[in-house]
């Protein structure tokens, strides 16, 4: 029998199929679905920092001051108040997730300072959540913070948070750091129990009409998986935390695929948006079919199989497979 069974977070779940945070979330009857569907753990919508900062019944004001009023424009934040509830009816949404179904609940923090959300996160452990997912999501756009300042200020919030809670955390970062393996490395002496890779970028679009910056989302596509399958390649077996790889998660050959790179879960939520919560019972169905048909008895035995510690070449992973890559499309006719 497959046993698609793999350990994340200190907890067994029945395969690596997770949902990552996202808007199916805030219906329990859509977490209860998932559960049904055969995905194995799900982490919850999240609740930003601003939503922290300002009473839930003020968020339309504080959103419309603009960038006159504060650092960072804030015109490119969404509508909190139609993505999210307020801080205390999302404290008893965790609750009743964790009552709706069995599996794994893991809340998600957005900010990016060491604010009022560090005690916050002592009231998501009550709530009985399995664990806490930090989503630092910072752009830097001040021309007089250096690169070796994000990082002090990533590892430091982890730190601190870490000392806050005793529930599992994971740290969900960007793929905009110079150095990626020196920042895991760090982020994983501070407390992570695991690195979640990585987080999206959203991008902003000028509209030409109206001359104004607006949102701009689309959902991920397998294309963007390449680079999480990159890095969690390569810091498979030399960080202690787990990996888990988020963002171009569509079908069974993408979860194969994290598993080989060294994942220990598989996030997924655009595939579920696209096709509906059902496909998690596809992905399964393909993954144990595939892994039948090539003679795999367990995840596990396919975990870090690819990694850059199992390869005999790991030039595949260096520069000379930028050199390769040109040199093959160069010769295609």
């Amino acid at each position: 029998m497959i046993d698609l069974s793999t350990e994340y977070l200190g907890m067994k779940l029945r395969s690596p199929i997770a949902a990552s945070s996202g808007p199916l979330q805030k219906s329990l009857d859509n977490i209860r679905r998932m559960e049904d569907a055969g995905v194995a753990a799900v982490v919850m919508h999240s609740l930003f920092e601003e939503q922290l900062e300002v009473e839930s019944e003020h968020l339309d004001a504080f959103l419309s001051g603009g960038a006159e009023s504060f650092a960072e424009s804030l015109s490119y934040f969404p509508d909190l108040t139609s993505y999210n509830i307020g801080p205390d009816g999302y404290l008893e949404h965790l609750r009743r997730a964790k009552e709706t179904v069995k599996i794994p609940v893991i809340a998600s923090l957005n900010g990016v300072s060491d604010g009022g959300w560090l005690d916050y996160a002592r009231l998501i452990e009550e709530t009985g959540v399995d664990a806490l997912e930090l989503n630092i999501y910072y752009l830097s756009t001040d021309i007089h913070v250096s690169g070796a300042e994000i990082e002090r200020r990533h590892t430091e919030l982890v730190r601190r948070m870490r000392q806050h809670v005793k529930i599992p955390l994971a740290v969900k970062l960007s793929s905009f750091f110079s150095s990626i393996p020196h920042m895991a490395l760090e982020l994983d002496q501070a407390g992570a129990d695991s690195l979640v890779i990585f987080n999206r970028f959203y991008q902003p679009d000028f509209d030409l009409e109206e001359l104004e910056v607006k949102p701009h989302l689309e959902l991920s596509s397998p294309n963007e998986l390449l680079l999480r399958l990159h890095w969690a390649a390569i810091l498979y077996g030399r960080i202690q935390a787990d990996i888990a790889i988020t963002g171009g998660i569509h079908s069974a050959h993408d979860v194969l695929k994290a598993m080989m790179a060294g994942a220990r879960a598989a996030m997924m939520t655009s595939c579920l948006l696209r096709h509906g919560i059902s496909w998690a019972a596809v992905l399964e169905r393909d993954l144990v079919a595939w892994m039948e048909e090539h003679e795999y008895s367990s995840i596990e035995q396919m975990q870090g199989s690819m990694s850059y510690g199992a390869a005999p070449d790991t030039t595949s992973f260096d520069r000379g497979n930028y050199m390769r890559v040109l040199s093959s499309y160069a010769l295609r006719r």
